[in-house]
């Protein structure tokens, strides 16, 4: 290969890692901030976690005391003279509200309420990123997260009052998403990054495909070194994330109470970030475990004779194979779009061209191989293992404990004569009176026992 053609190879590999980095936050952006269900999907893994749960209760709570007039509701509540106890009242209520605010969003009713806040916040998020008729202007309007039910809801549960909701102002339990000079901004960027999931995904595919296809002499060097570039652009995201995270956090939350908070949203928004770059990494093993199949290493020649008679007669297997690993992703996919489809496309389509390659290089390899080849040098391989471990040499030299017979001083006392019984007990009494063990009367009683047995 001439040098000119090498450094377009290299140029393409780098160039393919670097859309690959790339591409792995237009996915993200793309996803997660124009699906309405992926959306939905993050706020309520949002209001699941314990931090940010706490979080939100406490805004409920301000908001509740600062658009309320709770004493007074209390005084209506309260039955005579212990009206004048609304004041006292309201301020330890607030204590208890603020404590059960986490239970009360742990139910199953809160939790829904603010799915669907976020879903109809989403959805006028995309009428006006996508400049929909009747959507809010960029000159007057804002996009806001209304978590005015989860106020009312709050209320009850505490026992404020069940008719708060007409009692709030519109604005309360507003988080605003967007102001008005921000859409047009927001919609500017919408407008440059629709579509670049997809574009950036395919050039990414394209770059290594054309630099494997113009290598001629060491192709499965290039195919190893886009697994590499696809390993590094997946780390470099992970990496990337975390640095990002401290940096945003501090930039948007100067109040050290709710860092927590922010740090676990930033976490769970960017999760899908993670999935994401996690893909593209299993995409470069799979990239560097091809590169290693056509290597002229030792373990990859042998693997390459194992499979020859394979690729040979049934290659069809082979490309049936990849048909339906590609099917099963279909099926299995988290999100069905075109992007989708064209990359698992491309992937694919590489994939059939290294499984043709491979056939085409075990052909040149092995032209003769066949299944018999195989099983019948891996048969002779431990037949010749068994017969240099020299078995039955080492089983005649080994020998067998010789056996034998106890000598009369081990032989049971049952087998002694009576009178040669009777004067080993009489001995082994002696030996028990003179250790002090029996005393006289003992012995004596022992010995007429003996004897008169």
């Amino acid at each position: 290969m001439s040098r000119g053609r090498r450094r377009i190879v290299r140029v393409l590999v780098v160039l393919g890692s670097l859309l690959a980095f790339l591409s792995v936050f237009a996915i993200w952006t793309e996803r997660q901030a124009l699906n309405t269900d992926d959306w939905v999907d993050t706020s309520g893994r949002l209001i699941q976690n314990p931090t940010i749960r706490e979080a939100v209760g406490t805004f409920l709570v301000d908001q509740l005391y600062e658009n309320v007039d709770v004493e007074k509701e209390l005084e209506e509540i309260l039955p005579g003279e212990t009206k004048q106890l609304a004041g006292p009242v309201s301020g330890g209520l607030r204590q208890v509200a603020g404590d059960g605010a986490d239970r009360v969003l742990q139910s199953s009713t809160a939790q829904e309420l603010w799915k669907s806040a976020n879903r109809s916040t989403h959805e006028q998020l995309l009428e006006v990123l996508e400049e929909k008729e009747g959507s809010v202007s960029t000159e007057e309007g804002t996009v806001s997260l209304n978590l005015g039910s989860l106020i009312t809801n709050l209320a009850s549960q505490v026992g404020i009052g069940q008719n708060l909701a007409e009692k709030l102002p519109p604005d309360a339990g507003q988080i605003t998403i967007l102001r008005s000079d921000q859409l047009k901004t927001a919609q500017d960027i919408v407008v440059a990054i629709k579509g670049l999931a997809l574009i950036l995904s395919l050039l990414t595919l394209l770059c290594f495909g054309l630099a494997i296809y113009l290598t001629r002499e060491g192709r499965w060097v290039t195919v190893l070194f886009c697994g590499i570039g696809l390993l590094a652009a997946g780390f470099a995201v992970i990496v990337f994330r975390e640095v990002a995270g401290g940096i945003v956090v501090g930039q948007l939350v100067s109040e050290e109470s709710v860092k927590p908070a922010a740090e676990e949203a930033w976490s769970i928004g960017t999760s899908l970030m993670t999935s994401i770059a996690t893909t593209v990494i299993v995409v470069g093993v799979l990239f560097g475990v091809a590169g290693w199949l056509a290597s002229p290493t030792g373990s990859a020649r042998s693997t390459r004779r194992f499979m020859a008679p394979v690729l040979d007669e049934h290659v069809g297997y082979a490309y049936a194979l990849l048909a339906i690993v590609v099917g099963f992703y279909f099926i299995s996919a988290p999100t069905q779009n075109l992007r989708t489809f064209l990359t698992t496309l491309a992937i694919a389509g590489l994939a059939a061209f290294g499984i043709h390659e491979l056939r085409r290089q075990t052909a040149e390899e092995f032209p003769d191989a066949s299944f018999g080849d195989f099983f019948g040098r891996t048969k002779e391989r431990v037949v010749g293992a068994v017969r240099d471990t020299n078995i039955g040499e080492h089983t005649a030299k080994l020998r067998l404990p010789e056996m034998r017979k106890p000598s009369a001083s081990e032989a049971p006392t049952e087998a002694m004569p009576a009178d040669d019984a009777r004067l080993a007990r009489l001995e082994r009494l002696a030996k028990l009176h003179e250790q002090g063990v029996l005393t006289d009367e003992e012995l004596a009683a022992e010995k007429a026992r003996v004897l008169g047995g």
